[in-house]
């Protein structure tokens, strides 16, 4: 979709802003304790949780590519939709499998490796601002899918695998996110490699961040309610999309 600038079209992904990172922890938290009201608290498991958001990210992944242009609602649907399947997904495999919170970990940072490897090859970037096409939003959506999952193995990883616990790895993904900042507007370094790393790290954090509010006080959370926190969060994401500013991203027509 053309813009009114010579040879620049629209992309289907939202400008890569501060308010984008806001609403992008918000998702990942909503997602983390939304898994687990679902697995867990309503008592459905890990399965019947994974089938259950699976079926709405598929349905929302089609409906987005589907679309001619950026909607904002719909865009946050699907990324909520990925942190949600995610979050049931890493815990059917590490935890029903048996395959650990470390093994998949690896596993992960593998399948993103190799889509992002996949999609450079065929498109020569990956870089967000050219996500137009169906074919590029497929190679995006596919990251997107594995990078969230990804984070939310190594966030349970760090939090019960290692002395750090919920807010020790909340703080260490933190300063890791601030150290990408600085590379950001203090050096050269891709962009496109930091948008990357900065969305991967995102996802733990948003999910350690749950895991200091719900799990009991003795674990070291505050105990709340997965459904109650599920709830707010779910309230101050309509909130986020309908009301704070986004326009699309955009890239020269011939990317």
């Amino acid at each position: 979709m053309a813009d009114d600038r010579t040879g620049i079209e629209a992309s289907k992904v939202p400008e890569i802003t501060l308010a984008f990172w806001g609403i992008k922890i918000v998702a990942t938290t909503l997602g983390e304790v939304g898994g687990n009201a679902v697995t867990l608290t309503l008592g459905l498991g890990y399965l019947v949780g994974t089938l259950i958001f699976a079926t709405f990210l598929a349905v929302a992944v089609a409906a987005q590519i589907k679309a001619k242009r950026f909607h904002p609602s719909l865009y946050w649907a699907v990324i909520t939709a990925t942190t949600l399947a995610g979050t049931t997904m890493v815990d059917l495999f590490d935890r029903s499998l048996g395959i650990g919170y470390l093994g998949g970990s690896l596993s992960l940072l593998a399948l993103v490796l190799g889509s992002l490897g996949l999609w450079y090859r065929s498109e020569g970037t990956v870089a967000v601002e050219t996500v137009s096409t169906p074919k590029v939003e497929c190679f995006y959506w596919l990251t997107i899918m594995f990078s969230q999952t990804l984070g939310t193995a190594l966030g349970d990883w760090m939090a019960d695998d290692t002395p750090l616990g919920y807010n020790g790895s909340a703080l260490l993904i933190a300063a890791a996110l601030s150290i990408t900042a600085g590379l950001y507007f203090f050096t050269k370094t891709s962009r496109t490699a930091l948008f990357w790393a900065a969305f991967i790290l995102t996802r733990p954090l948003g999910a350690t961040v749950a895991n200091s509010l719900d799990k009991p006080a003795a674990q070291g959370g505050l105990g709340i309610s997965d459904l109650t926190i599920s709830a707010v969060l779910a309230a101050l994401m309509v909130v986020c999309v309908l009301v704070v500013p986004q326009r699309a991203g955009h890239h020269p027509a011939s990317a």
